[in-house]
């Protein structure tokens, strides 16, 4: 399963990269900092699954949602943001994001998530 991330943080690119290197049958496919290198990529990219932090450089994670989804709506989105009141959940879920994860409580669960749905392919492609 390929994964691409949206993050502006190099600690957390650091450690996202590294739990899913750790992650079977995973690959980090790319990365981006700012919403527009995001869209760009993932679109040329298309990745299974887009970890999405809101606070980017030059945009928003809901720049992103707005540009990739119409274009490729087969792409799974999962928000991973410190930014994650209601009114920020409520407007990802109406982007059409799986799932909403903050990253102060709940950096592991989107691990487990991916995990997985990692496993859950592999099994559908071994049959």
């Amino acid at each position: 399963m390929q994964v691409f991330l949206v993050e502006d943080s190099a600690p957390i690119r650091e450690r996202v990269a590294a739990m899913l290197e750790a992650t079977p049958n995973t690959e980090l496919l790319g990365h981006a900092a700012d919403a527009d290198a995001a869209i760009r990529d993932i679109l040329a990219g298309a990745p299974d699954v887009v970890l999405l932090d809101i606070s980017l450089a030059g945009g928003s994670g809901f720049d992103v949602l707005r540009a990739v989804r119409p274009q490729a709506p087969q792409i799974d989105f999962y928000v991973l943001s410190n930014v994650s009141a209601y009114p920020y959940r409520q407007l990802a879920d109406a982007l059409g994001v799986r799932g909403f994860f903050d990253k102060s409580t709940e950096f592991e669960r989107v691990f487990e998530l991916i995990a997985e749905r990692a496993a859950g392919a592999e099994e559908r492609g071994a049959s």
